[in-house]
């Protein structure tokens, strides 16, 4: 197990993605039944105004830093070993990894027809790779019996991974409702990765990545969508981080 940091009361992984890797094989060797919240800024503010989120991201087997404020603020807390482990990166890696390994992935979530082309472009760039079933769900809440039988159209499969790209924090919530009941498995909710990785959406270039201003790629791409998640959680992210390392309490810091 990891040590964690505490994030306005989310609890981040200090892991880089060597060690987010390396865990993810010990659960897979295991056959361990867990899940990962890739977590970047808005869904640390996500689990702020929606507290009952907190626990899904804290009980989780990883919640590893994926924006680089994340990254800087544990580096600040004394973890100099962390980087980020952004789900596109991440994704990539366990896929590489895969091809030795022998590892079975199933990918859920995306618009229809995503999953099966990330599927083919994944397989053409790491050739090998072993991906037993794909799911594009409806964007509505699914009933009971659609449920059980999804549950049972994954476990035929005997998936080791099963990679969630529902968005925040919708993947989450249904990986924490998930989770052991697809048996043996991982489940790695990596938001927009199905889109970047299949081509459906661009992808901001490395050093933008790097330089804390990816949100600024994104909002640009995607204003409409994306302008209250960035033009009004970034300010406040900063103003409660600021108070956190004055050592103003908690509950005063929901107060903002």
């Amino acid at each position: 197990m990891q040590e964690r940091c505490n994030i306005l009361g989310v609890k981040i992984s200090t892991v880089n993605l060597q060690q987010a890797i390396a865990t993810l094989d010990s659960w897979i060797t295991m056959h361990q039944s867990n899940y990962v919240c890739v977590t970047p800024v808005h869904s640390v503010m996500d689990c702020y105004h929606q507290p009952e989120l907190k626990p899904i991201f804290n009980n989780s087997g990883m919640t590893t830093p994926d924006g680089m404020p994340i990254v800087w603020l544990l580096r600040a807390y004394g973890y100099k070993h962390v980087d980020r482990v952004y789900g596109p990166d991440l994704m990539r890696a366990v896929c590489q990894q895969s091809i030795e390994k022998g590892y079975r992935h199933f990918l859920y979530g995306g618009a229809s027809g995503v999953p099966e082309k990330l599927t083919g472009i994944l397989r053409k760039t790491y050739p090998g790779l072993n991906i037993v079933g794909t799911c594009s769900p409806p964007f509505r809440t699914l009933t009971l019996e659609e449920d059980n039988a999804l549950v049972m159209q994954i476990n035929a499969t005997r998936p080791d991974i099963v990679w969630v790209g529902l968005g925040s924090p919708k993947q989450e919530r249904w990986m924490a409702a998930h989770v052991g009941q697809i048996q043996g498995a991982t489940l790695i909710g990596v938001g927009a990765a199905f889109d970047f990785l299949s081509g459906a959406k661009k992808q901001a270039p490395r050093w933008i990545q790097r330089s804390g201003f990816e949100w600024v790629f994104r909002l640009l791409s995607e204003p409409r969508r994306l302008g209250r998640r960035y033009l009004v959680n970034n300010p406040l992210f900063v103003l409660l981080i600021t108070a956190q390392l004055l050592g103003v309490k908690s509950g005063e810091i929901n107060r903002f």
